[in-house]
């Protein structure tokens, strides 16, 4: 039978079945040991083939069906490997946070360019809107103008308050949609509003550390009452990239893709060549100079959050 699979622990996974029984299931053993790089040979949101043992209730994963597109980042626990996040989805939307925990510009960009590279649409929710001061609040607009030029959705909510949670929910009707970011940051929080029959699990940010708890374990993906699915993931507290080639870079980020063909050499790098169109644009005021500064961080390994 085919199936959806909705949650992933690692070594057990839901799937739901075209007739809507969720099951849990395990993997064959030819997948377990099959030569996969990432971490996870099954992801959320993976269509799988599932052998189902009616009289248990439980059923083994055979194979996973083609993928249309996934998301992925670097493991940090094993620097070698690649974890997938989530598969099959229609957009991915960044839950980030100017305080109480603050997203940093480097977090941000990384997720943007690895969407980007798997040619996913992507988007930044900023939460907790709540909390600004009259300085929060133009940083929060001098971030959307920003990135809304660049051609991301941008969005400002507070689970608290509700705002702006209703034009969320119309750009999540009918699509399947990832929640990513750093704990703490309120994804499961946003959801729950959106969806209180959910009831997922919520916790204050850590007063020692300032920085959030995580309360998201697993992958997990909800159906929508509006129509569609969002994936809800634990927080991470870094975005590492992987796959990349240094010259491809540049394309990942849209400001200098439109400019890059301009330059006067093929292979430019963006960073000491002469009549480079991206440095003139920057010299200019055309690029923003924090997004040129995580570029250089990217094209120099630094996957580490970045305090900008």
């Amino acid at each position: 039978m085919e199936g959806l699979v909705t949650k992933s622990t690692g070594s057990w996974y839901t799937v739901r079945l075209k007739n809507g029984m969720l099951i849990p299931c395990t993997l064959k053993g030819k997948m377990r040991i099959r030569d996969i790089r990432t971490t996870n040979p099954v992801a959320v949101g993976d269509r799988v083939e599932v052998d189902v043992n009616r009289e248990e209730n439980t059923g083994v994963i055979r194979d996973v069906m083609k993928r249309d597109n996934y998301i992925i980042r670097k493991s940090t626990k094993l620097s070698k490997a690649s974890h997938i996040i989530a598969a099959n989805i229609d957009q991915a939307f960044l839950i980030a946070t100017l305080v109480l925990p603050r997203t940093s510009t480097g977090f941000t960009d990384r997720f943007l360019v690895t969407a980007e590279a798997y040619h996913i649409p992507a988007g930044i929710v900023f939460n907790k809107t709540d909390l600004y001061d009259e300085e929060l609040r133009l940083r929060h607009q001098e971030l959307v103008r920003l990135y809304s030029s660049l051609g991301y959705q941008c969005f400002g909510t507070s689970a608290v308050t509700g705002e702006g949670l209703g034009l969320l929910s119309d750009a999540l009707k009918d699509k399947t949609t990832l929640f990513s970011g750093h704990s703490g940051v309120g994804k499961s929080a946003i959801i729950n509003v959106l969806e209180p029959a959910l009831k997922l699990r919520t916790a204050e940010i850590s007063s020692w550390h300032l920085k959030g708890v995580h309360t998201t374990t697993f992958a997990e993906l909800f159906e929508l009452s509006c129509g569609g699915f969002i994936i809800d993931t634990p927080g991470i507290r870094e975005f590492g990239l992987i796959d990349f080639r240094k010259e491809e870079v540049a394309e990942r980020f849209p400001e200098m893709r439109a400019l890059m063909h301009q330059c006067q050499f093929n292979n430019c790098s963006h960073v000491h060549e002469p009549r480079c169109a991206v440095k003139k644009a920057l010299e200019q005021g055309k690029i923003d100079a924090g997004r040129y500064r995580n570029y250089l961080r990217i094209l120099g390994g630094e996957w580490e959050e970045m305090e900008t």
